[in-house]
């Protein structure tokens, strides 16, 4: 009896054992075709953005070729001044390009700014004591710390040891960790600020609006400049003390210049120093005519296109030369 049991029961147990078989077997493949399901629209997902890059890519060289169009009629037009009145001051978009696809795009005036590698001269040692004061009114007026302009200093000259007093030496950043050197010459971007020991990412979205990093040398437009910039070569607020103010002066301003470059040279000259002086103690000189200008060459375009979806930004530098030309030297997908 307990014989014919167990035979009865072995065909029960050979079936119970190949169900669970089969169970693993469905189970197995089904994950392998998921995994090959899921890689597959993978690789047609990163196919497809690869197509979008470089069609956004395309429509910005493209956008590049059209605002260096607009930037050459308007040096024949007015070669003499770059303001923010003219067409190429104008922001287009968005518009369509293709089916699916979408551009917005704008151009700025780079030499609207503060450049970052004025603070020292073409020698690469000598300070810039007019421009480093200038830098330091800019940081007070954007709610930082004077000192970080020594920082600075110490960050491009070829010194190795701190031009300014009280900066750190170039030595003092091999201690960091991880430990780096400093560039000792111009820079090409403005976020190596980022560099100076514990800067911090907050202190530089203060100032990256009105900084730059264009070669030794470049006038500052005041026809496009800020009213903060403008302000901290004055060594004191007047341009930034009422923005909107300084708007409409700047908009109903006979030939779309405002300050132009002797109304600069006057307010300089009419300047006093502050209350307790200056960030370094000393009046603003007034050298308007090697400091600033009314046209300008490097500027900025910023593109947006849009693909199916999905946002591609292009930041491209624009530069244009003496005979009105005008050719990108730089495209990167950060402003700074």
């Amino acid at each position: 009896m307990n014989r014919r049991s167990r035979l009865e029961r072995s065909p029960r147990r050979e079936r119970g054992v190949a169900l669970l078989v089969a169970i693993l077997l469905v189970a197995l493949a089904t994950v392998i075709a998921a995994s090959l399901a899921y890689h597959n629209a993978m690789t047609a997902r990163r196919t497809i953005g690869a197509f979008d890059y470089d069609q956004a890519l395309l429509v910005t060289e493209g956008t590049e070729a059209f605002a260096a169009y607009g930037l050459q009629q308007t040096f024949r037009n007015q070669p003499s001044q770059i303001d923010p009145e003219q067409p190429w001051a104008q922001p287009i978009g968005p518009i369509g390009v293709s089916p699916g696809v979408t551009l917005e795009a704008s151009l700025e005036d780079l030499q609207g700014r503060f450049n970052l590698n004025s603070v020292v001269g073409s020698d690469g040692t000598t300070v810039n004591t007019q421009q480093l004061q200038a830098f330091r009114e800019l940081l007070t007026l954007v709610g930082l710390k004077p000192q970080w302009a020594d920082d600075w200093v110490n960050w491009i000259d070829k010194s190795p040891t701190p031009a300014v007093a009280d900066a750190p030496a170039a030595s003092a950043y091999l201690e960091m960790d991880p430990p780096y050197h400093t560039p000792n010459l111009p820079v090409t971007s403005a976020s190596e600020l980022l560099a100076l020991p514990n800067f911090g990412r907050a202190r530089f979205e203060r100032i990256a609006p009105y900084v730059t990093a264009l070669p030794v040398g470049t006038a500052l437009n005041t026809c496009t400049a800020s009213p903060q910039v403008l302000d901290a070569y004055l060594g004191q607020v007047q341009f930034s003390a009422d923005p909107r103010q300084f708007a409409r002066d700047r908009a109903s301003a006979n030939g779309g210049c405002f300050p132009t470059l002797s109304e600069m040279e006057t307010a300089m000259q009419n300047t006093l120093p502050p209350s307790g002086g200056s960030a370094n103690g000393t009046p603003p000189q007034s050298n308007a005519q090697q400091l600033f200008a009314e046209t300008s060459k490097w500027f900025r375009l910023t593109s947006v296109v849009r693909a199916d979806g999905t946002e591609f930004v292009f930041y491209s530098v624009l530069y244009r030369d003496s005979d009105g030309t005008v050719r990108t030297v730089l495209r990167s997908d950060t402003p700074n």
